[in-house]
């Protein structure tokens, strides 16, 4: 059980994602978990809770996480490749320690990582490697046995397997909107906002959150123009925004964009979240909850497209990826930035909050 290739040799892949309640007794300790260290009181947790309450107190994310392993599984296996698949979370069960326990226990001593994240910044790249790094050291400290090496899959934001997907769900939605007599409708693409600090500080020379999601925007918006009828212009955007007050974030503000583009007389919006894989919480809230209802509100036809969760080519983007890895298949990239580096540079996406040892990055 292993894939070797002229770049190396890897027993297993892990996938790493953000974890989510999945019932109501779990929300404000998942919520002490992602803030934890930041002071933030529990009433504030309480609040925030209640978007999850609205579901049942069950994020959709773990098992969209189960839907993509399994998949994950099938592909690997339908290719000819033996690789076990496991699955760890950063703030909840499964957690990455716990993963890798398993892992050591199955004889594992090497695997390659895929993030649920594609993009490079601190909350998307370098503190999932911190977490790697404290779940490896507690794996070290049970004195059983070694952690696996690790080494991470490279991002993959302008990947065939990402961005052909999106322009399927964007040419969906504007399908959809053609059928209420929307014609021409404005590409609204959406992603979580980080502090503008975070994105000066990403990637190797600054600045690659918004490039990355600006070159996936203008790949996705100019295939989809050439499928259907769209708007020339569209707008990166932003959401969630989960900081201090006096913290400048990324903007603007998706609620805040639909409503300028409804006052400037747009016909319709496709809003396109391509700064998510899945339909979690960020998705099935943050917009087709809030953002739909502030279209709504403000007259302006909307329809939110759909994420690539386990759509074929995304599955099968992760085998690519593996492969590529090791040698045996080359990178393939659908934007001018090309694809990205295979190991993080030591100082790149750096910690806010001061540094921390993190995994899966050189010098």
């Amino acid at each position: 059980m292993s894939l070797t290739g002229p770049r190396g040799s890897y027993d297993a892949l892990l996938l790493v994602s953000f974890g989510g309640p999945e019932g109501p007794d779990d929300v404000v300790p998942f919520l002490e978990n992602v803030t934890r260290g930041r002071g933030i009181p529990r009433e504030r947790l309480v609040e925030v809770g209640a978007h999850y309450t609205a579901f049942g107190g069950v994020s959709p994310i773990n098992g969209q996480n189960r839907e993509l392993v399994a998949a994950i599984r099938a592909d690997l296996a339908a290719a000819g490749i033996d690789l076990p698949v496991y699955w760890g979370n950063r703030n909840w069960q499964p957690y990455l320690a716990d993963a890798l326990r398993q892992m050591r226990d199955d004889g594992v001593g090497s695997a390659l990582c895929l993030m649920t994240s594609a993009y490079s910044s601190y909350s998307g790249c370098r503190q999932y490697r911190e977490n790697l790094f404290d779940a490896a050291a507690a794996v070290e400290e049970d004195g059983v046995g070694p952690a696996p090496r690790l080494d991470k899959l490279r991002h993959y934001f302008d990947h065939p397997g990402f961005v052909e997907p999106m322009v399927d769900a964007v040419v969906a939605g504007v399908r959809a909107l053609g059928e209420q007599g929307v014609v021409e409708p404005r590409l609204v693409f959406t992603t979580h906002s980080i502090p503008i600090a975070s994105d000066a500080s990403s990637g190797p020379a600054g600045g690659a959150y918004t490039s990355q999601h600006r070159a996936v925007a203008e790949a996705v918006a100019s295939r989809a123009a050439g499928l259907v009828d769209v708007e020339e212009e569209w707008d990166l955007v932003f959401q969630s925004r989960s900081g201090a007050p006096g913290v400048p974030w990324l903007e603007p503000d998706v609620g805040d964009r639909l409503e300028a583009l409804a006052a400037d007389g747009a016909r319709g919006a496709v809003i396109v979240p391509i700064g998510f894989v899945s339909d979690h919480m960020e998705v099935v809230w943050d917009l087709d909850t809030v953002a739909l209802e502030q279209a709504r509100a403000v007259g302006l036809p909307a329809v939110r497209a759909a994420t690539v969760g386990t759509d074929p080519r995304f599955v099968a983007m992760v085998r690519e990826l593996a492969l590529e890895r090791v040698g045996l298949a080359g990178p393939r990239a659908l934007s001018p930035l090309g694809p990205s580096h295979d190991v993080c540079p030591g100082t790149c996406c750096p910690n806010p909050r001061g540094p921390r040892p993190a995994l899966c990055q050189g010098g």
